[in-house]
This record gives structure tokens, C-alpha cells and sequence, in this order.
């Protein structure tokens, strides 16, 4: 007899298809309207599957879908976080079907947000049903997905100081994350911080004929570069002063455990099209994106950039520079030095200003809590492998927030691949994983609430 997961799979997938038609871009005022219309869509069906209590609770920017099922107060409660808003699609020309018109190909749901996160969030609304279909849920739960993750998830944070006690649990439930392959379970244990900012390189006070100025004024554009470039030794190694100083250090048995993780550089480099790994000396692949930090160019434009040629030095330049950390970096202490080192050294003839967008911390979660092993025997149980603890190489600023404001630690329980294109053109998500991440959630609450209940 077919369970009610196979029976209604079809169901499950094309509503999420209807989510993701939305598009819900948080950090594009236009689709402002949108970012609504995706929130208003989760609470009815958070609704339409017995979630209780479900509201839109307003926030200063996008307001954040809060829901509960308290079905017994001596039980255990999870809270499920997520977010519903996504990254812009841009550029639009290099996704092979439009971003926000979903299609399933190669077994694959394409769209932007098919992973990051609205796909990985819906697992959750129907794990959920499935429980409630088979039984009723074996914990308390409590849902608070937010509308502004790709942002910073500020409000977020006002949210969480203001509502302690509305958002009383036991562990965070995230699904936000990966695991290594379809055929390889894990869950991260580990992410890094971030520290983001936006500099601005400015010359002359309004844009200069090449021909007549040009070798007797600094360009703004040539200067960026050189400054960037500066940022890093022929070692990969970042050379803002006192970056390094909190870096925790592995010793060699742990850096030794890291890299027993299965990897293979050469799949690495063939899955992104690229005839060798780069970074930092002295460290493999798997510790570059885990353990070590690291100092990125996202964007940089001035100048023109139309079509043709318009021989200008331009007035200013801008990129956007982001900074992953690592424990026991601080935001705050790295946002400080980068802030203080860009400026100092930039040369006479252009003025710069940098601007700190968001920053989140480091964390690292435990691996021998009783919630830690009920996602792993969930997982052993629908993938039949133990899966690997990973440290992974990106950022959710909330989880160590959500440790320091609420003082629980979070499980990430995500079932995405680095192969889904997240953040970038053709985002896709298996119809595998997301059937995969609807199976084993409920076993996490079942094993959850069985472990807690034996201690």
C-alpha cells in the first residue's frame, strides 16, 4: 500500500511550484508587493495543514509567518526556521528558462529559490501534514520563517529579543543547508561568519576625457583595482593587519578528521568548469571552504560599461566585498579592520568610503546532543547511511543569534546540493532531495522526542 507521501507527491511538488511563481526578491523594492503575496501563500497552507496560531507578524521591513502546534507541554519543542524571500535573478539572460517559471527537467525543479530556501522550507509544511495524516505530531512545533534572510535578517533579530518568550523551544530546526550527494548523507555542524561592505573609489568631480586628462589624474577604477588586488599575498593569504588574530587553529588530528570527508578535487573542478582548485597555500579544498577564512570580490562597476566605446576616466568606482569568518572571528571586530586598512591605503588623488552592509558570526554546533542524533538516525533510516558531520563554507548569521538571544543550539538539516546553483542563473533543486527532506523529517521528530523522553 503506497504511503500518504507517494500518494500525494505530485500534490506537494506542484504546489511548491506555485510558491516559487512568485517572485519574492527581498532586496529589489519592486517586488515588494511579491515578497507579501509569498508570505500571505505560506500561511495558508501552513493553515490548510492544522499549523495553529498561524500570523504575519510585522516587522519594520517584511513581516515574518509565525505558526504553532502545542500538543502537549510536557513534550519537546522544535522550532522550524526558514526564509520565504530569495535572491534576485540577475542576469536574467543566462538562465535557460525563465526564473520564475518553474519547470521539472532531468528530475530537477528550476527556479530561483527551488533550494535557497523556499523548497527546503516546504518540506517542513509537508512533513508536517504527513505527520498530522499519520498520527499527529510527536512534539511540540513551532514555525517562524522570515522574509529577509537575503538581506541580513535584521528585523529578525529585533523579532527574536522582543518574542523570547513566544519562541520558547528546545532546538532550531534549519533547512537551509546541504549534504554531500544524494548517496552521501550529512549534516554541517559548522558555518562561517560573513562581513559585507560596499567601498566607493572617488577621483574627479565628474567623469574625464581619457586623452586629456588621463596619466595626470588618478582613475578611480585603476586605483579599486590595485586596492583589491592588494588584499591578498601571492599566498592567497589576506593581508588585512590582525585579520588572523582570533582564527582558531585546528590541530593536525582534527584537521586530519575534516578531510576524511569524501572529496574529489578533480569532480570539484569539473562541476565548475574550472582546470584547477585556487586559495590559500598550505590548506586543501575541503579546509579552505570550512575552516579558513576568506575575502571575496561579489561586484565592481564604474565607468561605462555601454555598448561602443566612450573614452572616459571615470569619477568613481564601487565593488562589493564580502569577508566569510571563522570561529573565533567576530563581525564586528573584522568589519572594524577591513574599514580602517581600505582606507588607509588608498593613494592621494581619490577619497574612499566604505559602507558595512550585514554581518553574522561564526558558529559551530554540537554533535553529541540528543537532537544532533535524531537527525542523524532520521537520516540513516531513509538514506541507510550514517551521514558525515561537514563544517560548511557559508553563512547563517541567525544561528549563532538565535544561540546568544534564545540559548539553543540548532540542527541543520538541510538536503540541498552545491551542484543546485544557488544564488546564481538555473537554481534547481532535485525532486529526489525534496521528497527526501518530507520522508526523513518526520523520523527526526519521532526519533526526537523518543531520545529526550529516555534521558
Amino acid at each position: 500500500m503506497p504511503t500518504y507521501l507517494e500518494e500525494n507527491q505530485n500534490r506537494f511538488i506542484h504546489e511548491l511550484i506555485d510558491w516559487l511563481r512568485i517572485p519574492s526578491v527581498s532586496a529589489d523594492p519592486k517586488f515588494h508587493g511579491d515578497v507579501l503575496q509569498a508570505a500571505d501563500f505560506l500561511k495558508q497552507r501552513l493553515e490548510e495543514v492544522g499549523v495553529e496560531n498561524v500570523e504575519l507578524c510585522q516587522t519594520a521591513g517584511n513581516p515574518i509567518v509565525y505558526g504553532e502546534k502545542l500538543v502537549d507541554p510536557t513534550l519537546p519543542t522544535v522550532l522550524v526556521y526558514g526564509h520565504y524571500d530569495v535572491q534576485p535573478a540577475d542576469p536574467y539572460e543566462l538562465w535557460d528558462s525563465p526564473p520564475f517559471e518553474p519547470v521539472i527537467k532531468d528530475e530537477k525543479i528550476y527556479a530561483r529559490g527551488a533550494c535557497d530556501d523556499k523548497g527546503q522550507v516546504y518540506m517542513h509544511v509537508k512533513a508536517f501534514e504527513v505527520m498530522q495524516q499519520q498520527g499527529g505530531v510527536p512534539c511540540n512545533v513551532k514555525f517562524m520563517i522570515e522574509g529577509e534572510e537575503e538581506i541580513g535578517s535584521n528585523n529578525l533579530a529585533i523579532f527574536v529579543k522582543n518574542n523570547k518568550e513566544k519562541l520558547k523551544a528546545d532546538v532550531i530546526l534549519i533547512s537551509d543547508t546541504g549534504i554531500l550527494a544524494n548517496d552521501l548523507p550529512s549534516i554541517e555542524v559548522g558555518l562561517r561568519g560573513l562581513s559585507y561592505h560596499e567601498v566607493e573609489v572617488t577621483g574627479p568631480n565628474r567623469d574625464l576625457h581619457s586623452g586629456l586628462y588621463g596619466g595626470a589624474v588618478a582613475n578611480p577604477i585603476n586605483v579599486l583595482c590595485k586596492m583589491i588586488a592588494s588584499l591578498h599575498d601571492e599566498n592567497n593569504h589576506i593581508t588585512i593587519p590582525g585579520f588572523y588574530d582570533n582564527v582558531a587553529t585546528l590541530s593536525a588530528e582534527e584537521r586530519a578528521d575534516l578531510n576524511r570527508v569524501p572529496h574529489s578535487d578533480e569532480e570539484f573542478k569539473q562541476s565548475i568548469g574550472l582546470p584547477a582548485t585556487y586559495g590559500e597555500t598550505g590548506y586543501t579544498t575541503v579546509e579552505r571552504t570550512g575552516i579558513r577564512p576568506t575575502l571575496d570580490v561579489n561586484g565592481i562597476w564604474g565607468g561605462y560599461i555601454g555598448e561602443g566605446a566612450k573614452t572616459v576616466i571615470p569619477s568613481k568606482a564601487f565593488a562589493k566585498i564580502s569577508m566569510r569568518l571563522v570561529p573565533h572571528q567576530t563581525s564586528d571586530e573584522i568589519t572594524a579592520l577591513f574599514q580602517e586598512h581600505f582606507t588607509r591605503i588608498a593613494p592621494e588623488g581619490v577619497t574612499v568610503q566604505v559602507r558595512p552592509h550585514h554581518g553574522g558570526e561564526p558558529v559551530v554546533t554540537p554533535t553529541d546532543s540528543v537532537a544532533y542524533q535524531a537527525a542523524a538516525q532520521a537520516m540513516e533510516t531513509t538514506f541507510g547511511k550514517r551521514p558525515v558531520p561537514t563544517r560548511g563554507g557559508g553563512s547563517i548569521p541567525i544561528v549563532a543569534m538565535f544561540k546568544s538571544e534564545l540559548g539553543i543550539d540548532s540542527v541543520l538539516f538541510g538536503f540541498g546540493l552545491d551542484s543546485d546553483a544557488i544564488h546564481s542563473p538555473n537554481e534547481h533543486y532535485g525532486v529526489f532531495n525534496f521528497l527526501k527532506g518530507i520522508e526523513t523529517i518526520p523520523l527526526f521528530y519521532q526519533n526526537y522526542a523518543a531520545l529526550e523522553k529516555a534521558k
